[in-house]
């Protein structure tokens, strides 16, 4: 139990996880609502303007990932005035409870979502999942899913191996196939990496007139953390909102990655396990030319020394085989 009061403005790093969920609910209540929907989720409402976030997340993850320990879309409650309501999962449940169901159940007897002149669902992988699940609650929505599963139906994709351990859980009954979740939506955006096979089948189930997939190439399997770190979370929340989010502008942010470590060396990986040779000094020169990097310096080095050998080798045969020429012309002479 906490002692002092919380607001948005004050850190949860250091709380024990009773102490986060009694911040979490104060800040909650002072500003909108809190309600518990059965033992594995919670429901966390701040009212502010008429843009609303539906954001679904896992209460590790929003202590791992935001640097106060706060629910991601409270970022967008301080940066950008935004309202927020934040279904908060206990471990991965891709959200199929029942108190779940009948919570958006009321929430569309209420008209709440008819309150709000833009809405916006999002959520990454699970979370993605319920985003686009759960969208058909708002028609008119617009939805950023981040890997998100289409179902996890064995029917359906039982060549998805990853998470066997929700085979039994039902992806069939009330808003359960994701994609035709979607139908109501306004707009959809799925993020993805293509080179991570199984996320790209998954995405290609998502396959709408109104989604719009947009590719992250060789960023992995932890896309949301990719985008934090890429400080271009909360940019294409409101390219999503303000009607301007698509391939281009969504590109426009990824170049974000050009200055990011991780991205740049799995690149480079990916070059050298594919003996790319002149992409990889390419690559090498461009990042050198910016940063200091000792790895990417190293190679360049290489490169450049083996390149200049070659190159030598390759005059001194068109020298002896010129000399050869010349000697064989004397002879016929």
């Amino acid at each position: 139990m906490i002692d002092t009061a919380v607001t948005l403005d004050t850190s949860f790093e250091d709380y024990s996880k009773s102490e986060w969920m009694d911040a979490v609910k104060q800040v909650a209540q002072n500003g909108g609502f809190y309600e518990a929907l059965g033992s594995r989720h919670h429901a966390m409402f701040l009212e502010k303007s008429s843009t609303l976030l539906v954001s679904f997340e896992t209460i590790n993850g929003m202590r791992a990932l935001s640097s106060m320990a706060h629910p991601l879309g409270w970022e967008m409650v301080r940066s950008e005035g935004w309202s927020h309501l934040c279904l908060a999962s206990e471990g991965d449940t891709w959200f199929r409870d029942a108190p779940v169901y009948a919570f958006f159940d009321r929430l569309i007897d209420d008209g709440f979502f008819d309150s709000f002149d833009r809405v916006v669902f999002y959520g990454a992988g699970p979370g993605g999942y319920a985003a686009a699940a759960f969208s058909v609650a708002a028609p008119g929505a617009k939805v950023v899913a981040i890997q998100p599963q289409a179902t996890l139906d064995p029917s359906v994709t039982e060549w998805d191996d990853r998470f066997v351990e929700m085979r039994r859980t039902d992806f069939t009954s009330r808003f359960g196939y994701a994609p035709d979740m979607l139908d109501a939506a306004e707009a959809a955006f799925v993020i993805y990496d293509p080179t991570v096979p199984l996320d790209a089948m998954h995405a290609s189930l998502f396959t709408r007139p109104n989604v719009t997939k947009l590719r992250m190439r060789r960023m992995g399997t932890a896309l949301q953390s990719k985008l934090l770190e890429l400080d271009q979370f909360e940019a294409i929340l409101t390219l999503a909102a303000e009607d301007a989010l698509d391939i281009a502008s969504f590109a426009r942010c990824a170049r974000a990655r050009r200055d990011h470590r991780p991205y740049l060396r799995g690149l480079l990986n990916a070059l050298e396990q594919d003996q790319r040779e002149s992409l990889i000094l390419t690559l090498c020169r461009f990042v050198n030319d910016r940063t200091s990097a000792p790895r990417f310096a190293r190679r360049q080095k290489q490169l450049e020394a083996e390149i200049a050998l070659r190159n030598a080798a390759e005059k001194g045969d068109d020298t002896d085989q010129g000399a050869a020429n010349a000697d064989a012309a004397e002879g016929a002479g």
